[in-house]
């Protein structure tokens, strides 16, 4: 709590003109926190917070439709530059797990990792037969640690909820996203497994490579694999030279066919190609690397996709705007004229845009702050895959800056078009349409009855709910009350009843003030001040607040 409180002030001294007061609150460099923005504040609070909530940042940078591009774009940063753990820690980790000791195990391994992120480290090394490896470490206590984190997560969760403000982030639901996503990710097997299938789907693309698992020497807590020799994109766009102009195009050309033939034929996908997971092997061949996340396509969402896409290249802001409320969990208050020409205008700057000028990264931004206005979230698969391919545009971008990853999807949007019209796929959606109705006719007269029976035996209920009507109940009770406390009040004032102040004649021609009667008066007067300016603060003091 302290963390959040520090950084959470800055947002109050970064209004503030008092140039001393501002400098109280500094970053590790002496830098005040009211100088960065709220964005870079989120960011820095998360990683002073520990690795899970590092995680839980990795996970919001996914769903720009909750947070906003810029605050995406912001916790990105989070994906590495996490403190690693001592060597003594790592080797006793990797001795527990295989029950001997390293020197067994690889003839060489480097204590000092080449990279750390918040589930665990990797370290070069070597196997007894020559073969060069990188061995990927959980964290050290990182299991436990993550459960206590969780906890508390859940508990601020169901706190934060019942803020008005922040329950659109619905924080719950993305505490257990978290959850499921920081559960599996903790069983380094799923990665074994993901490698294990790309290198079977991916066998016949000679261009690309990926790391070979060493099963015997894999398990929940420890992976070995081949080691890629390679620069990563980031290097080579450090120093262009190494590779021509031209073959980084190709290079490019070459990625984003492969994340197509995932996308639209395998249906699944690496989830994560920052440009650090992408390593340039050669000038014709690639490698990728970090296969611990990664998206799957169902029908449904490839159906959305070729929807929409049919959509923007229509200029049917009508139809988008439709798919847009189908797609996502639209709140019930959501200003549908607000959101269309919203969607209008999108449609009418990007689709005047030639492919070969076509910003990708910026139509995609753009769509999920529209949805992020508009309270909109979208499914996680879905807002997985727009968060793939914003970063795929950067990392091509990376290679080649003018490379247009639109101009590589045309020929997948005319195959999709084609497999759509397909009678093998008209026939195979019949026949789910087939099942489920036959289904539904099967189990709806016994539905059917069952209800009927407890209409007739008068057992049926109905359950009305109310979202909002606390405050206003309470200010309906607490209204009355004080009216009926101002109105007693005047009854004993009026009547002058004992115990009385100036028994005399006192000050402004007071005589006989019933003490129960004057503490009555100003109470309710006090109270019922204090109920205006709730009702003010609100915003639903008139008609015309309310409307607004």
């Amino acid at each position: 709590m302290f963390v959040l409180r520090r950084y959470g002030l800055a947002d109050w001294f970064s209004q503030l003109k008092i140039d001393f007061v501002r400098d109280w609150f500094k970053d590790e460099d002496g830098v005040p926190l009211s100088n960065y923005t709220r964005e870079t504040r989120i960011r820095m609070a998360l990683m002073d917070l520990g690795p899970t909530f590092i995680k839980l940042g990795q996970v919001l940078s996914m769903r720009p439709d909750l947070i906003g591009s810029a605050l995406a774009t912001e916790l990105q940063q989070l994906q590495a530059n996490v403190k690693s753990d001592p060597p003594a820690a790592i080797r006793q980790i990797i001795e527990n797990e295989f029950g001997k000791p390293l020197e067994q195990i690889f003839a060489q391994f480097d204590d000092e990792p080449i990279a750390s992120a918040s589930i665990g480290q990797v370290h070069g090394a070597r196997l007894h037969d020559g073969t060069a490896v990188v061995v990927k470490v959980q964290h050290a206590d990182i299991r436990a640690k993550v459960r206590e984190d969780l906890e508390v997560m859940a508990g601020l969760a169901t706190l934060v909820e019942r803020v008005p403000e922040l329950a659109l982030w619905k924080p719950r639901a993305l505490v257990e996203q978290l959850s499921k996503s920081l559960m599996r990710e903790l069983d380094f097997t799923r990665e074994v497994r993901n490698l294990q299938y790309f290198e079977t789907a991916l066998r016949k693309n000679v261009t690309f490579r990926m790391p070979r698992p060493f099963v015997t020497w894999c398990t929940p807590r420890v992976i070995t694999m081949e080691r890629l020799e390679g620069c990563s994109v980031i290097d080579l766009d450090r120093d262009s030279t190494s590779i021509p102009a031209v073959a980084q195009q190709a290079l490019a050309v070459r990625i984003a066919e492969l994340y197509m033939d995932m996308i639209f034929e395998l249906g699944v996908y690496h989830a994560d190609p920052h440009p650090g997971n992408v390593l340039v092997l050669s000038e014709t061949q690639l490698g990728l690397i970090d296969f611990g996340m990664i998206g799957r396509i169902d029908e449904r969402l490839r159906n959305h996709i070729e929807d929409m896409l049919l959509a923007i290249a229509t200029h049917d802001a009508v139809l988008l705007t439709s798919i847009i409320k189908r797609v996502g969990n639209a709140p019930i208050q959501l200003d549908e004229s607000a959101l269309s020409v919203e969607v209008t205008e999108f449609i009418s700057f990007y689709g005047a845009q030639p492919l070969s000028q076509f910003d990708l990264r910026g139509a995609l931004n753009d769509l999920t702050d529209i949805l992020h206005q508009h309270h909109i979230s979208l499914p996680p698969q879905t807002a997985l895959l727009i968060k793939m391919l914003i970063t795929l545009e950067g990392t091509l971008h990376s290679l080649s800056p003018n490379f247009a990853l639109l101009e590589v999807m045309q020929p997948f949007f005319r195959k999709m078009r084609l497999r759509r019209l397909s009678p093998k796929r008209a026939m195979l959606r019949m026949r789910r349409i087939y099942v489920e109705m036959a289904d539904l006719l099967e189990t709806l007269p016994g539905q059917l009855g069952s209800l009927m029976q407890l209409l007739q035996e008068g057992k049926l209920d109905v359950h009305l709910a109310h979202r909002g009507l606390n405050p206003s109940v309470n200010r309906l009770v607490l209204g009355m009350l004080t009216s009926s406390l101002f109105l007693g009040s005047s009854l004993l004032l009026a009547n002058k009843v004992p115990p009385v102040l100036f028994l005399q004649e006192g000050p402004f021609g007071l005589e006989r003030l019933s003490v129960l009667g004057l503490l009555g008066f100003v109470g309710s007067i006090l109270v019922g001040l204090r109920l205006v300016r709730a009702i003010y603060k609100s915003g639903h003091l008139d008609r015309a607040d309310s409307d607004t």
